[in-house]
């Protein structure tokens, strides 16, 4: 028998062993249930050569072909990807929005005799829980920023209070951007924004939202990604750790933060091409000659002392939030760093009897 949920929500989830996303490809790169698998019964292809069929010619030529592309699918699947699975196995079916793809999988695994479970309204109906999570809700959970100048290594040492057992949200590893015009990472495109939201929610949904949960201070985008309202708005509210290094350290620091960019003379050279006009011809081809001549640590201090410092105290303008500490570096080096970890994570033990 197959059992229909009108939920998409990590309780109505939980029971099955695996999610079955049917769309395409396409749709499943877009955005998709976390921890979905991708079992297409209609490729990108096929699935825009029905639809066009179906619009231009024929509905009953479109359905024909559709379903012989979809029983040669599901075929293969089950001789490849599912070909292993035990008959006590319960997977979870969806599509765009629980129509025929899905109910065409579904009605198959039934067949085979394992326990399916269906998804009424497929992906549309998973998508409206994240945008009334991220988007209509309130937050219900409280935020201090991990705030600093560019270059203080505000990202490492969140990663180190997550070893530490700090609560953490790392939505620069989430957006798959380091958050500014050099932030983005080799190889790695972000996710789109869709993406980004459902992973969002989804770690925001393992976490204690009785204890405060310390997120790296950002601005409303993420490289190209959005921060949804919910969130935003628990940021805009919260109280900040601020981190302080001298301009020299921060500089050198970047080199190696940024090493992947160093390396790669086209890219860093096309970066430093999209800074924004208004510092002028003459020191845009200064930091050009710098990166020619390998004078990274000397490209980072003009950049931090033209570019990162000025836009971030025109960002700190009218700050309203309150200031919870400051934690001053002399260098940021690794035992520099550790120590300022330890020093957040105890500021934030100090703080939690008084809550």
């Amino acid at each position: 028998m197959i059992t229909p949920l009108a939920s998409a929500d990590p309780a109505a989830l939980a029971p099955y062993d695996d999610i079955i996303d049917v769309r395409s490809p396409a749709e499943f790169a877009e955005d998709h249930i976390p921890g979905a698998i991708n079992l297409w019964v209609l490729d990108n292809d096929q699935r825009a050569e029905v639809g066009t069929i179906y619009v231009q010619s024929s509905r009953f030529l479109a359905r024909r072909i559709g379903a012989a592309h979809v029983a040669r699918n599901i075929a293969r699947h089950l001789d490849e990807r599912l070909t292993d699975k035990p008959g006590s196995w319960s997977p979870l079916v969806y599509c765009w929005r629980g129509g025929q793809r899905s109910n065409a999988m579904a009605t198959v695994l039934e067949q085979v005799g394992w326990r399916v479970g269906l998804v009424q309204g497929g992906y549309k109906t998973y998508r409206r829980r994240v945008t009334a999570a991220l988007y209509d809700a309130e937050p219900d959970f409280e935020v201090i920023l991990l705030d600093g100048y560019t270059g203080t290594a505000k990202t490492e040492v969140l990663t180190k209070l997550a070893a530490r057992g700090v609560q953490t949200l790392d939505l620069e590893g989430l957006a798959a951007h380091r958050g500014s015009l050099f932030g983005g990472l080799p190889g790695a495109p972000q996710p789109h924004q869709k993406g980004f939201e459902s992973a969002l929610l989804h770690a925001l949904e393992r976490l204690d939202r009785s204890r405060p949960i310390l997120v790296e201070a950002e601005s409303s985008k993420v490289g190209a990604l959005n921060m949804p309202p919910m969130l935003w708005k628990a940021m805009h509210a919260a109280s900040r750790i601020e981190l302080i290094a001298p301009p020299a350290a921060r500089a050198l620091y970047l080199t190696r933060a940024y090493g992947d960019i160093i390396a790669d003379p086209v890219a860093l050279d096309d970066t430093l091409a999209r800074l924004p006009i208004h510092h002028g011809k003459a020191r845009l081809d200064e930091w050009r000659e710098m990166a020619g001549r390998s004078d990274f640590v000397g490209l980072a201090a003009g950049l931090i002392e033209h570019h990162y410092d000025p836009a971030y105290m025109r960002s700190r303008r009218g700050e309203i939030r309150p200031l919870m500490a400051e934690i001053a570096l002399s260098d940021l080096q690794p035992d520099s760093l550790d120590a300022a970890a330890d020093r957040t994570a105890a500021i934030l033990n100090e703080r939690a009897p008084n809550r």
